[in-house]
């Protein structure tokens, strides 16, 4: 099986991203300490190193990147193949319906998944989410509203949750 990696520019950056047969498996934003440990992590998860070339699900993706920074687009469509532990993969499923323009903290979260005592591993597993953006771990925020981490960086986290909501951080 072939999987394609791609650059894609956006407003906050260059995104890393690799497709495979049934979907987008990897957006992250091209950290230069963490792209080399991202493309080994997908050799590792699907058994393929990853090459240049292109993907339907990658131009899909891409015209939906500039539709969402446009503000023209709420809700991604693109297919993702995220596989993880069963906790892992319900955390993600729990991030993917958080609306757009509105956040969660780690303890609501961990209520939605049914682990109520554990906003820690809510935390790890948002961290270990490999598609950002589509996967909004960004809406994810500290019980008290602060933004807490991002893999992505802080300030990235900010203006993504700014261009969902200008009004949501002051």
């Amino acid at each position: 099986m072939t999987y394609v990696r791609q650059s894609i520019d956006s407003p906050l950056g260059p995104l890393v991203t690799v497709a495979g047969p049934d979907g987008i498996c990897l957006l992250e934003f091209a950290e230069p300490d963490r792209v080399d440990a991202q493309l080994a992590a997908v050799k590792r998860w699907f058994g393929s190193d990853p090459v240049a070339g292109d993907s339907p699900y990658l131009d899909q993706l891409r015209g939906e990147l500039d539709a969402y920074f446009a503000g023209a687009l709420k809700q991604f469509t693109v297919s993702v193949v995220t596989p993880g532990t069963p906790f892992q993969e319900r955390v993600w499923s729990e991030l993917k319906r958080i609306p757009y323009g509105e956040t969660r903290s780690y303890e609501d979260v961990a209520r939605a998944v049914g682990a109520v005592s554990a906003p820690r591993a809510v935390g790890r597993a948002n961290g270990s989410n490999r598609i950002a953006i589509v996967v909004p771990c960004h809406r994810v925020v500290n019980k008290g509203g602060a933004l807490g981490g991002y893999g992505g960086q802080l300030w990235r986290k900010e203006a993504l949750l700014r261009l969902e909501r200008p009004s949501l951080l002051r």
